[in-house]
């Protein structure tokens, strides 16, 4: 194995192995209460015995209450270790689920980025264990060993007495294996079909204005019907035939409990048992069968735990955690894209781009729709591994930036701005740490902060989920605040004037021409005339390759030739470049736009 390869395998030990690990010792001091447990569950039946076999036959009213509060007293530290054990579980449960959110959180994001459609079905399935874990479920495994103890106490009993009680234990877990066998099949199809539904239910639900605006409901609604249909077939036949074989253990347990007492009858007539130890071997055999029945009624939550167990085991095996990385110097902002191809199994998305951004350039990137310049955003930004060739910020390949460390000096606008709930305040400072100058100061500069303050709170605004309180414009231009927060040196804008209006559209050229005052190399993406106003060079895209790059004036002069049939005469002087020259070329229109861009 390569040393990556060991590297990545330890990484995936010290997560979800290394966290069940660290369980261990909480795992053993429920152990150690599961073993006084069941050595103080024997008190009812011992103190049956003595009842029956001395206090009875004897008479001494002194002997019953000392019996009486010997049983008392052990019994009270049988229901405070009872209620130690269960404290501890849920707490095992509650740690484990603070120790590995992060861990799955960070996955289900990075996964996403790979088109993981998961979601947070991680988190999920980490709170089915925590779960089960403070349920009575988990118990279950620390009482099963002490059912051979049991049967072997009532087997000293008396021998019949021990046959009976084997015999129905044996039953008892022939059912249990059955049942999983029988069950199996069914409970992971339900267990997928239901993830499967809640992911189309939340789809529906996150894109709420246009499934209402197009009449998408009885479709959506249909498709999710049929989806929750085969999870809820599934989930009947497991419990159909999981509850047959319930119903079957408990007359056995029930059976077994008579069958004891008639065997405990018969012997006590014919002098070969006392009355006492027949009560005694009746309650030990309910306790004896008590962890079997208890882990049949569980079984499906048992299930549903196995499976989410191995969910996260193989998220992790297909999402591995990068390693930590060894952290470098600020960079200025130098951004080198050489021979830079990505794709996927079906298609080739960017093929061979080269070109070069220096610290205070700002390069704006053209090309018709699907001519993968968004593609080549999220490469810039480390979103995505080139599949071939290399992106260097200052010398540095992205991808050997520690992420974190990267993320600070870098801001990106991508075509669809999220934001998060919460405040203004809070996305414009990254959900970060909050630093109201450095917030105020990253909107000023992104002209935001007359727009911010005409709010109904200001700052403080809560603008809901997604920044649906907000129109499109203005989240764009928060979007903008929060890519220019912490003076990054790197800044990638695609298509940032989508939504904006002229007010927006002027604000937006006065913040790159700002940003390229503090020497912040930006990237802009976009058609209108704005997005090239501020452009030092121009970068024309189609089918993922480079076609044209250079200077402003000199590409768009290149332009104008190649789409001659096109131009519209300048109608001011010093224009440099109408998009009559452009828009053939970028959008494929074949009507010319008359819009102007001055230097």
């Amino acid at each position: 194995m390569s040393r990556l390869g060991l590297a990545n395998f330890a990484r995936r030990q010290t997560e979800l192995s290394q966290a069940v690990s660290d369980c261990r010792k909480a795992l053993l001091i429920t152990g150690s209460f599961s073993l006084a447990i069941n050595l103080l569950i024997l008190t009812p039946s011992l103190y049956m015995m003595q009842v029956y076999d001395r206090v009875i036959t004897t008479g001494h009213l002194e002997t019953l209450v000392f019996l009486t509060a010997l049983a008392a007293v052990a019994l009270m530290v049988l229901t405070t270790l009872d209620s130690l054990r269960s404290s501890v579980m849920i707490r095992v449960g509650c740690w484990l689920n603070d120790r590995l959110g992060p861990v799955f959180l960070a996955s289900g994001i990075r996964a996403q980025l790979q088109g993981d459609t998961a979601g947070a079905q991680p988190l999920r399935d980490l709170a089915q264990i925590q779960n089960f874990i403070a349920s009575q479920g988990l118990t279950v495994f620390f009482d099963a060993p002490w059912v051979v103890v049991f049967v072997a106490l009532i087997w000293l009993l008396h021998p019949l007495l021990g046959v009976i009680a084997l015999v129905t234990a044996v039953l008892l877990l022939c059912l249990s294996i059955l049942n999983e066998v029988v069950t199996r099949q069914a409970n992971i199809k339900a267990s997928h079909s239901q993830i499967l539904a809640m992911q189309q239910a939340e789809a529906a639900i996150r894109n709420a204005e246009v499934v209402h605006a197009m009449g998408m409901h009885p479709a959506l609604i249909s498709r999710w019907q049929a989806r929750n249909s085969d999870a809820m077939e599934a989930t009947n036949k497991a419990a159909e035939r999981g509850g047959v074989l319930v119903g079957f253990t408990k007359f056995i347990r029930f059976f077994a409990q008579v069958a004891i007492l008639g065997a405990g009858a018969y012997l006590v007539i014919h002098s070969s048992l006392s009355a006492g130890a027949m009560i005694a071997a009746s309650i030990l055999l309910g306790r004896a069968l008590a962890p079997v029945e208890v882990a049949m009624t569980a079984w499906r939550n048992f299930t549903a735990t196995r499976i989410a167990y191995a969910r996260l085991k193989t998220r992790l095996n297909d999402h591995v955690v990068d390693g930590e990385r060894t952290k470098l110097p600020p960079p200025r902002g130098h951004l080198l894209i050489q021979n830079v191809s990505f794709g996927t199994r079906d298609r080739v998305i960017v093929r061979n781009v080269t070109f070069e951004v220096k610290p205070g350039e700002s390069v704006a990137i053209i090309g018709p729709s699907a001519a993968g310049k968004s593609t080549l955003c999220r490469l810039m930004v480390g979103i995505l591994a080139p599949s071939a060739g290399q992106i260097r910020l200052d010398g540095s390949e992205i991808i050997h930036w520690d992420p974190v460390q990267l993320g600070r000096y870098i801001g990106y606008v991508p075509q669809d701005v999220e934001l998060f709930a919460g405040s203004v305040r809070e996305n414009i400072a990254r959900m970060g740490p909050i630093n109201d100058t450095m917030v105020i100061e990253a909107a000023k500069l992104a002209h935001a902060h007359e727009m911010i303050q005409h709010l109904p709170d200001g700052y403080d605004t809560q603008i809901g989920e997604g920044g649906l309180r907000l129109s499109g414009g203005q989240r764009q231009r928060i979007g903008l605040a929060r890519a220019v927060y912490g003076n990054p040196r790197l800044i990638v804008l695609d298509e940032p004037n989508a939504n904006l209006d002229q007010a927006g559209e002027s604000a937006l050229s006065t913040a790159i021409y700002d940003l390229k005052k503090r020497d912040v190399a930006l990237i802009i993406v976009g058609h209108r005339p704005s997005t090239l106003a501020q452009a030092d060079s121009v970068v024309l895209m189609r089918e993922g390759r480079v076609e044209l790059f250079g200077p402003r004036d000199a590409t768009l002069q290149k332009l104008r030739v190649k789409s001659s049939s096109s131009v519209v005469p300048m109608q001011k002087p010093g224009a440099v470049a109408t998009m009559a020259a452009v828009a053939p070329v970028v959008d494929g229109s074949s009507e010319p736009v008359t819009s102007e861009i001055s230097p």
